[in-house]
């Protein structure tokens, strides 16, 4: 069993086209000897953003703090504090941080068969 503090677990700055001010910790991964999922902690500073995405897996999201906007292709919508979010595969999707402190989020993702 793996048991630690997410702040004891290092704070990476992807090297993804599209990302702002945005860092992950993986949290749970395959190297804890995690077959089916990964739980990734993502923090966005003020003003930063994900990329505008899509990908063939779904993915379900937890907003722990902050506030800000999830967009797709056409639409933004504003999000807060406790809102959950299933993406089904190939939608397209962005979180971005509107508000004057870090947004924190989960992601649990599947690995690919």
């Amino acid at each position: 069993m793996k048991h630690v503090h997410y702040t004891d677990v290092e704070l990476e700055e992807p090297d993804e086209e599209g990302i702002k001010d945005l860092k992950i910790r993986w949290l749970i991964s395959k190297k804890d000897g995690a077959e089916n999922f990964a739980m990734r902690l993502f923090e966005i500073k003020p003003g930063g953003h994900s990329p505008l995405h899509q990908h063939d897996w779904e993915h379900e999201v937890f907003l722990l703090e902050g506030e800000g906007v999830r967009r797709d292709k056409n639409s933004e919508k504003p999000v807060k504090q406790g809102d959950v979010f299933f993406i089904p595969s190939m939608e397209w999707h962005q979180f971005a941080n509107t508000g004057k402190e870090t947004m924190k989020f989960l992601c649990l993702i599947p690995y690919k068969s």
